[in-house]
């Protein structure tokens, strides 16, 4: 969605109110968890709907990443 809205890493971000360094936990795929408000942030900044950014992977899958 990042290159989709050709916006940074860093200017999502600012708009979004996250580390750089927690964004790059989810846009790898290591996070456990996000917080609704930050999704919601996220989908606002990049005119988006959840879907768009999540994909669900069991447990018995490897983690390869996020759409971000």
């Amino acid at each position: 969605m990042l290159a989709k809205r050709k916006m940074s890493v860093t200017e999502l971000s600012e708009r979004v109110g996250i580390t750089m360094a927690n964004l790059s936990i989810l846009k790898n795929g290591k996070a456990k968890a996000i917080r609704l408000t930050t999704l919601e942030a996220i989908c606002k900044a990049l005119e988006c709907q959840p879907g768009d950014v999540l994909e669900y992977k069991s447990d018995d899958e490897d983690t390869q990443g996020s759409n971000l």
